[in-house]
């Protein structure tokens, strides 16, 4: 299992590491799983994170790369591994994605490491330093000549006017942006369409589950949090099913946007506030339109981020968080999500009515009780 976290909007990383041990780390102790983590401080870096795994696979497929990947822990122990003939598991691999802004990365990865360039595009070249000219004026007037009656004034009373006029400087171009803390995406979604995949993607690609986050700030907004921090079994008890199907590893193909306003509708009523309750309507709406049903998951989180998220900086090389998830049908089909099934479900009542116990747990009268 793979952990996708990201810091929330307008905080930190710690937030979300919190809210992954609070509510997904047990169940997935419990269930004696094996994950890793990857991390992500700023807007960016879970997709480029993502899409550097997905390249490292295709270049351990065959592909070549014109500049050599830098060694990395992991890339260090995997021939190592191979060589003294370890091998990894062979069971169902997933995502365990928490919150809005990392799924929206999380889709844009896996679209860039499948569908990009192996190698990075060139850089933009720096635009010229702007020149700055100088205009100076003298006065002209001639000096009288020797012999003259203006000759007899004395050095003192003799000046030459100069003029000089303020400097006129053509105003300099913006500055350009630092080299971004994160690497530029490969590709654009612009640029799906006319991608070739790659011969080493498989039929289909690790189930995922994306995780809710609910994270509001301000002071106004106070007696919402107050709600959600009383009322916080109903998200244990969401996001223990979530994850609970991760770990049973059962899974289905995402679907179109006949159920994505379903699935958008079914996030909203499991996380009730004074907002989210008002304009229900909207969020069903907005996900009508949509046609695949990665698009509308979490949807309604994006309504309680910061605001100073939504202000796009012109010279901002991508923006994942308020762009609208692009899917590629070649990536979608191989996409899937893992879900609970009836069977499932029965096992979990007949363990709340006390009518089944859990494995290796001996009942009143000496039998093993079992699922």
């Amino acid at each position: 299992m793979t952990i996708f976290l990201t810091a929330p909007p307008a905080d930190s990383l710690s937030s979300s590491r919190e809210h992954f041990v609070e509510y997904v780390k047990p169940i997935l102790v419990a269930a004696a799983m094996d994950w890793d983590v990857v991390e992500g401080r700023r807007e960016g870096d879970v997709r480029a994170a993502l899409a550097e795994r997905i390249r490292r696979y295709r270049n351990r497929a065959g592909e070549r790369v014109e500049v050599a990947f830098e060694e990395t822990a992991t890339s260090v122990l995997v021939p190592l591994r191979e060589r003294i003939g370890v091998r990894e598991c062979e069971g169902e691999k997933g995502d365990i994605v928490v919150g809005r802004n990392a799924w929206k990365e999380y889709v844009r990865g896996l679209h860039e490491g499948w569908l990009g360039p192996m190698d990075a595009p060139a850089e933009p070249a720096e635009p010229a330093a702007a020149v700055s000219k100088t205009v100076v004026q003298e006065d002209t007037t001639p000096l009288p000549a020797q012999g003259d009656a203006a000759s007899t004034i004395e050095p003192e009373e003799t000046t030459i006017t100069k003029e000089k006029k303020e400097d006129e400087t053509i105003p300099p171009p913006p500055e350009p942006p630092a080299k971004p803390l994160v690497p530029l995406p490969h590709n654009t979604p612009e640029s799906y369409p006319s991608s070739s995949l790659p011969a080493s993607i498989p039929d289909h690609l690790g189930p995922s589950i994306a995780i809710p986050f609910p994270h509001i700030l301000g002071f106004f907004n106070t007696p919402i949090r107050m709600y959600r921090f009383l009322n916080r079994r109903a998200l244990a008890d969401d996001i223990g099913r979530r994850t609970a199907a991760a770990v049973l590893a059962h899974h289905r193909q995402y679907q179109h946007s006949s159920s994505s306003s379903k699935e958008s509708s079914f996030e909203a009523s499991n996380h009730p506030t004074s907002s989210t309750e008002s304009s229900s309507s909207e969020i069903s709406t907005a996900s009508s339109s949509s046609s695949w049903e990665q698009q509308s998951l979490l949807l309604h989180e994006e309504r309680e981020w910061h605001k100073s998220v939504k202000n796009a900086k012109e010279y901002a090389p991508e923006r994942v968080w308020l762009d609208e998830p692009v899917i590629d049908a070649r990536i979608g089909e191989r996409m899937r999500k893992f879900e609970i099934i009836a069977t499932d479900e029965e096992r979990a009542r007949a363990i709340r009515r006390g009518a089944a116990g859990l494995p290796g747990r001996v009942g009143e009268e000496g039998e093993e009780k079992g699922l």
